[in-house]
């Protein structure tokens, strides 16, 4: 999600309470489910934790992001990005994310996961992102970015 605020663009970013990452300021998103389309699963994600109603034909394509855990192969998994300038309602609370907008010239980055700082400014700037990001052993910390972008 994003806004222009009185200072600038903002994103609408979560701090995670439960789970994978939890403690980190992460994007609004998750799994698909089975029978769902990325998008679908994207509003959904949304929808479940900020409360917020995005419509499919509101997500713009921000990329793809292959993850690579080779100390955890079976947390391998490929992300597609989307943002969004339209939505109804405000975010609120639930159990799994406390939303909050951060001003995208100052993103939280060092309360992140360390592989946003390669892709998640030129995602929030209007690039389709493509990248692979291969973590260390102690699959916290970047071993290597691949990464690539073209305007939309």
């Amino acid at each position: 999600m994003l806004r222009d605020g009185a200072a600038g663009p903002e994103v609408l970013l979560g701090l995670k309470k439960t789970g994978f990452g939890i403690g980190k300021i992460v994007g609004l998103g998750g799994h698909v489910e089975e029978g769902e389309t990325d998008a679908q699963a994207a509003c959904r994600e949304v929808h479940e934790e900020a409360g917020m109603v995005v419509l499919e034909e509101d997500l713009r394509d921000a990329g793809l992001i292959e993850f690579v855990f080779p100390a955890r192969p079976e947390w391998n998994m490929s992300t597609r990005l989307f943002t969004a300038r339209r939505w109804i309602g405000d975010p609120v609370e639930s159990e799994e994310i406390i939303p909050e907008w951060f001003l995208v010239s100052a993103l939280p980055l060092e309360r992140m996961w360390q592989d946003a700082e390669h892709w998640l400014p030129a995602a929030l700037g209007g690039e389709a992102v493509a990248a692979v990001i291969t973590l260390n052993d102690d699959n916290q910390t970047v071993a290597s970015a691949e990464y690539s972008s073209r305007g939309v």
